[in-house]
């Protein structure tokens, strides 16, 4: 089955270690809920803004989940210290997408996915599935990989901070975009190939369909 996506709008950010001017304090101004937020909650509140969304539908997914905060568990325990409850709620693969719903108010329906090196791609797929019922969706994927001692795990991975959005809806026009054919030689996130291929291959000055096979 071919279900084919047009492409309403679309924005991706990244960076080797730490992204910035992620706009956090204009588009959080409570400042308690800006404090608990994780750098994927952040980069996903970011690139929500940058495609105008806020009340819909939404695929997110990551394969590393929330590393920073697993690993503030993992070490509290090595130590013998008490986990931080903030850090022990944001440690679930859903947190970014979580705060994103709270701070901009949508209460539609969310759905997590994590299924490593493919998550992107399996996001397409469920997110056709989802545009059947005809209205627009965001597509998102993050991943913050830049936790202490990165450096001694990673040697294959030169983007630490990375995350895509697409604003997308059901379209019967054929497909422009080809995302299949990855080339990844900046070394990004595998698990953010496919959507990130979309999403630098954009033309401003047509339709933008892409054809999703499931």
């Amino acid at each position: 089955m071919k279900i084919n996506l047009e492409i309403l709008d679309s924005s991706y950010i990244y960076d080797q270690v730490q992204i910035q001017d992620l706009n956090t304090k204009e588009l959080v101004p409570k400042m308690v809920t800006r404090r608990r937020l994780t750098r994927a909650a952040k980069i996903a509140l970011y690139l929500a803004s940058e495609v105008n969304f806020e009340d819909g539908r939404i695929v997110y997914g990551n394969s590393y989940a929330e590393l920073e905060s697993t690993s503030k568990i993992l070490n509290s325990i090595n130590n013998q210290e008490q986990i931080s409850p903030t850090v022990f709620q944001n440690s679930v693969n859903n947190t970014a997408v979580s705060y994103l719903s709270m701070v901009t108010s949508n209460k539609n329906e969310i759905m997590t996915i994590s299924s490593g090196d493919n998550t992107s791609l399996n996001i397409l797929k469920a997110g056709a599935i989802k545009a059947l019922d005809k209205d627009t969706l965001l597509l998102l994927v993050t991943e913050t990989i830049n936790i202490e001692k990165i450096e001694e795990l990673n040697n294959c991975i030169e983007y630490l901070e990375c995350g895509v959005a697409l604003k997308v809806r059901l379209t019967t026009e054929d497909k422009t975009i080809d995302y299949m054919d990855i080339k990844n030689k900046e070394n990004f996130p595998l698990s953010v190939m496919h959507m990130l291929q979309i999403a630098q291959n954009i033309d401003n000055n047509t339709s933008n369909i892409i054809e999703v096979n499931l």
